[in-house]
Order: structure tokens, then C-alpha cells, then sequence
């Protein structure tokens, strides 16, 4: 079974119910990047991402 690469938009921003999943780690983390910058107007880096908020499920 593949693992997907998971980012609950919750845990970086309480009031957001987004959820980001793909098996594709790159794809997963660009969408998020893309969404904190798009909708809550955050910059972040995909360090941060991938160290604070990305889970491997």
C-alpha cells in the first residue's frame, strides 16, 4: 500500500478545515505552500511544512 503525504490545514491555522493528501511529497507540499500563501496569506517555507505540519499516513 502507498503512503500518502498528508497536511490538515488545522494544525497551521485553527480556524481552517483544508485537508491536502497525496502520495506525491513534493505535490503535497506544494499545494499547502500554495493554500497558507493563497488563503490565509502566510509565507511558509516547505521546511517548514514538511517539519511542523506534514504527515505521512
Amino acid at each position: 500500500m502507498a503512503k500518502a503525504h498528508k497536511l490538515d490545514c488545522e494544525s497551521a491555522d485553527a480556524d481552517c478545515r483544508f485537508i491536502i493528501q497525496s502520495e506525491n511529497e513534493t505535490e503535497a507540499i506544494e499545494l499547502a505552500r500554495d493554500h497558507m500563501k493563497d488563503v490565509h496569506g502566510k509565507e511558509v517555507t516547505d521546511e517548514e511544512l514538511q517539519e511542523e505540519h506534514l504527515q505521512v499516513v
